[in-house]
C-alpha cells in the first residue's frame, strides 16, 4: 500500500480528494444497509426503464430472490432520439419506491437535471449520474451538496482523469459517498455498443480510493455477452456490477437487446458467487 501511494504521488494529480494521496485506504460507501467497497461484490439490477407499477414490482421480487442487492431503474431517460420513450418521471420513482417497500431493495435511479434533484432525493437511495451528464458541472455540484450516495458513470469518450475530475466536483462539495461506474467507452468497434474498458478497474484501484462497479449491459449492448464480461469484471477486482434485467426483453420500451431475463440473472449470480470465492479465497470476498 505504501509503495502504491508513493507511486501515485510521484506526480501532482488534479483530483486531490479522489486520489490515494488524500485517502490512502479504500472508501466504503453505504446505501442503506448495503456497503459498497467493503470487499464483497455488490450487484445492482433492474430494467433500463420503469414501465409500469406491476412491471417494476414483479422484476424487483424476482431479482431479490435471485440475490440482487440494489434495484436499478430509469424514471428519467436521456435518449438519443426525442421521439423515444423518455421515462415516467416522478410516477416511475413512486413505483420504484413501492418496489423497495415490497422487497427491501434500496433503489438507484438517474437524475438528469438540477430542477428534478430535490424531488428525486425524496425517493431514491442512490443518485445515478449518467454518462451524458458526467461533465454537467452544475449538476455535479448540486449532487455534492446532497450527501446522498452517488453512482457516477464514465462519459462515452472520457479519459479516466476526466472521470476522476468529475468525481472531484462532487467530493469538493462535501459529499464523500461516490461510487464510480465504468460503462464502456466509444471506439471504432461496431459489433458491440461500446468497448468495455476493464483496464479501468486496476487503474482506478491504483489511483483512487473510490469503489468501482462495472456496467456490462451498456458496455456490450448485447445480452449474450453480459455474463462473460460480468465474470471478467469480478476477476479483475471490481466492487460490483450494475445489470439491466427485464422479464420480457423483447417487449422492453428501452434497451431490451442488452437486458437479461430473471432466469439468466439467477444463473449469473450463481456463477459470480463461485468465481468471487475462488479469486478471493484468501480475503474471503463473497457476494453476500
Amino acid at each position: 500500500m505504501v509503495a502504491m501511494i508513493q507511486e501515485v504521488t510521484t506526480k501532482q494529480v488534479p483530483y486531490k480528494l479522489a486520489s490515494r494521496l488524500h485517502h490512502p485506504s479504500p472508501s466504503v460507501v453505504s446505501v442503506r444497509d448495503r456497503k459498497i467497497g467493503d470487499g464483497s461484490v455488490t450487484v445492482m439490477a433492474g430494467p433500463c426503464s420503469v414501465e409500469s407499477r406491476d412491471q417494476i414490482i414483479e422484476i424487483a421480487q424476482a431479482l431479490k430472490q435471485a440475490g440482487a442487492h440494489l434495484l436499478r431503474g430509469g424514471a428519467f431517460k436521456p435518449r438519443s432520439s426525442p421521439y423515444s420513450f423518455q421515462g415516467l418521471g416522478e410516477t416511475g420513482l413512486k413505483f420504484m419506491a413501492e418496489a423497495r417497500e415490497a422487497t427491501g431493495l434500496p433503489i438507484v435511479s438517474e437524475v438528469m437535471d438540477i430542477e428534478n434533484l430535490p424531488m428525486a432525493c425524496e425517493y431514491v437511495d442512490m443518485i445515478q449520474i449518467g454518462a451524458r451528464n458526467m461533465q454537467n458541472y452544475p449538476l455535479l455540484r448540486a449532487v455534492g451538496k446532497t450527501k446522498k450516495p452517488v453512482l457516477l458513470k464514465r462519459g462515452l469518450s472520457a479519459t479516466i482523469e476526466e472521470w476522476l475530475m468529475s468525481a472531484e466536483y462532487i467530493l469538493s462539495e462535501g459529499n464523500p459517498n461516490v461510487v464510480l461506474c465504468e460503462r464502456g467507452i466509444r471506439t471504432f468497434e461496431t459489433v458491440t455498443r461500446n468497448t468495455l474498458d476493464l483496464n479501468a478497474i486496476p487503474v482506478i484501484k491504483h489511483l483512487s480510493h473510490l469503489p468501482i462497479i462495472i456496467d456490462p449491459s451498456h458496455g456490450t449492448g448485447v445480452a449474450r455477452y453480459v455474463s462473460a464480461m460480468s465474470m471478467a469484471a469480478i476477476a479483475a477486482g471490481a466492487d460490483g456490477l450494475i445489470l439491466e434485467a427485464h422479464q420480457s426483453p423483447e417487449t422492453a420500451l428501452s434497451d431490451g437487446q442488452q437486458s437479461i431475463t430473471p432466469d439468466e440473472f439467477e444463473q449469473l449470480m450463481q456463477r459470480i458467487d463461485v468465481l468471487s470465492r475462488a479469486v478471493n479465497m484468501k480475503e474471503g470476498v463473497t457476494i453476500g
